[in-house]
């Protein structure tokens, strides 16, 4: 009861927050940034003890989708809050606090998480990379989505309210790819950790996985040297980096969500 009600809690705070900034980005409200990071710290305080618990001693377990759910979605709001302080990506919290609030409500419902535990230095150092990597590509989908509204609006002449609310196009698709590189990074980090700490990346429980991390790491990193070479950006940069994300999603939970929601098999 005590999760659920702190859950209901950061839900509430998160809601309050992308619903302040959301109301910045249409001009009916001025903006708050000290006032939004407030309530997204405030939210992220009552999620993080969720996060913390699962966290004991015994044998190792591979987390299960409400684990998944719980501390991925804090390390989302927590890159966004610190990334916010130095970027122009505060109005990617509109997108991002209300699945995170969600999210969170949706595995407090779920049947209890299990306790993350046995963690060695090389497994944590894979776990770690992981929850950072689809922090900042989430983080990158919004930015995208932001990135492709403000582009087609430019294109039809509409100059006021998104696009005036907007960071100028080249910084929004300045930050995209700052964005894309780090995750990308990330994603690199983990998924060579993973074939270093992990026993078998390709045993029946992670091939999934395995093989969509693979693929969404090529998905960014062909965005990433056409970018370079090819000098694409716009609509094919903004396709392409939600193309990736969502290859990346089904990696994390596709499978889990069948298994053990679907199907009911832990």
């Amino acid at each position: 009861m005590q999760a659920l009600s702190l859950a209901i809690l950061a839900f509430i705070l998160y809601l309050a927050a992308a619903s302040w900034q959301g109301l910045v980005l249409l001009h009916r409200a001025s903006p708050q940034p000290l006032l939004v990071r407030g309530m997204i710290l405030l939210g992220l305080l009552c999620h993080l003890p969720l996060a913390v618990g699962l966290f004991g001693h015994g044998q190792p377990v591979l987390p299960g989708i409400s684990t998944s759910v719980i501390l991925i979605s804090a390390g989302v709001v927590a890159v966004l809050l610190l990334v916010s302080l130095f970027k122009p990506i505060l109005n990617a919290a509109v997108g991002i606090l209300p699945l995170a609030g969600l999210a969170l409500l949706l595995a407090a419902w779920l049947p209890s998480p299990e306790r993350v535990v046995g963690l060695t230095p090389g497994i944590a150092l894979h776990a770690l990379s992981s929850l950072l990597a689809f922090a900042v590509l989430a983080i990158a989908a919004v930015q995208a989505v932001l990135l492709g509204l403000q582009n087609r609006a430019l294109r039809q002449h509409h100059i006021r309210g998104l696009v005036q609310a907007l960071p100028p196009l080249t910084t929004m698709e300045r930050v995209l790819f700052e964005l894309i590189w780090a995750g990308v990074g990330l994603l690199t980090l983990s998924i060579l950790s993973g074939f270093l700490f992990l026993d078998n990346m390709f045993a029946q429980h992670l091939v999934h996985k395995t093989i969509l991390s693979l693929a969404a790491w090529v998905i960014f990193s062909v965005l990433l040297f056409s970018h370079h070479r090819l000098g694409w950006r716009g609509m094919r940069a903004v396709r392409w980096t939600l193309g990736g994300c969502s290859v990346l999603l089904i990696a994390y939970f596709g499978s889990k969500f069948v298994l053990e929601v679907l199907l009911g098999r832990g």
